[in-house]
């Protein structure tokens, strides 16, 4: 396989772009070494994760599976939530404590995005700072995005741009960049996930791409035709109920459906979580004169 056409090209293409479903559908490709089978499983059961199925995930990987495939699985439980959730925890910090196991690629990604997810942006890097992969160093520019740490974000986006400046995840990490940089750059990051959709396909973490740069062009009508049209696609995803949340806000227009919506699909939602908050917040400050 060396120097020819990468046999799991499309999938992994579908897979960054976030057409989970297309990316499974792609899935038998026949051919392949033991690793690229490794590799290609555990982009499936990922795509799985990111369409919910969670169980099928647990259900499907054996206890003997390869290191790479356990550490989906984790993933998959600790999206599950519950005890799982506590679960997936505890096996991580155990996992990257054997030396046997603990530099595995696949479980290094794994316990980057576990650790993002639960804010530990530090313990995070601490795990995903060796780099050497595009998948890593495409989480590293969200975990320093996140920590509004855009210059060594940009320093990460470089060492992608070493690697393949054309690659997918390297256009995608540029547009991140550009979006967190803002001002001219905010064009920039649109024509990127213009060209993407235009190239490959029209996906919803695509069109919310575009429908947030509009919002920061503060062109707020267009990006909820593409907002509305993300919908069609995938009615609960977060990103983009939460995206039209904050668009139809600067629209005037009512949004408490969408918020009931994503209370109901996603309750521990960071924009759920602060109107509780704030909503929590005004009780308290309302109380003394209800009294009076």
């Amino acid at each position: 396989m060396s120097g020819g056409p990468d046999p799991l090209f499309g999938l992994k293409n579908n897979f960054y772009l976030g057409a989970f479903q297309a990316a499974i559908n792609e899935s038998n490709v026949g051919g392949l070494s033991e690793a690229a089978s490794v590799e290609r499983d555990c982009l499936v059961y990922r795509s799985y994760i990111a369409l919910g199925s969670y169980q099928l995930v647990i259900d499907e990987i054996s206890s003997s599976a390869p290191t790479a495939l356990q550490a989906v699985k984790l993933l998959a439980m600790y999206f599950q939530g519950g005890s799982n959730k506590e679960m997936a925890l505890t096996s991580i910090q155990e996992w990257l404590a054997d030396p046997a196991i603990a530099s595995n690629p696949t479980l290094i990604l794994v316990a980057g995005t576990i650790y993002a997810h639960e804010r530990m942006y530090n313990d995070a890097l601490k795990i995903t700072h060796v780099g050497g992969t595009l998948d890593l160093c495409a989480l590293n520019v969200q975990i320093y995005l996140k920590m509004n740490r855009t210059d060594f974000a940009e320093k990460q986006l470089k060492l992608m741009q070493q690697i393949d400046e054309d690659h997918t995840l390297t256009q995608l990490a540029n547009a991140w960049c550009n979006i967190c940089v803002g001002g001219a750059k905010i064009q920039e990051a649109f024509y990127i996930f213009q060209e993407l959709c235009e190239k490959y396909t029209w996906t919803v973490p695509l069109m919310n791409g575009m429908a947030i740069c509009y919002m920061h062009m503060g062109r707020y009508g267009e990006a909820e035709t593409f907002l509305l049209e993300a919908l069609n696609k995938d009615a609960k995803d977060a990103e983009t109920i939460s995206n039209l949340i904050v668009c139809d806000l600067h629209l005037g227009k009512p949004t408490a459906r969408y918020m009931s919506q994503l209370k109901m699909s996603h309750p521990d939602h960071p924009l759920i979580q602060r109107s509780t908050t704030a909503e929590s917040a005004f009780e308290r400050a309302v109380q003394p004169f209800e009294r009076a």
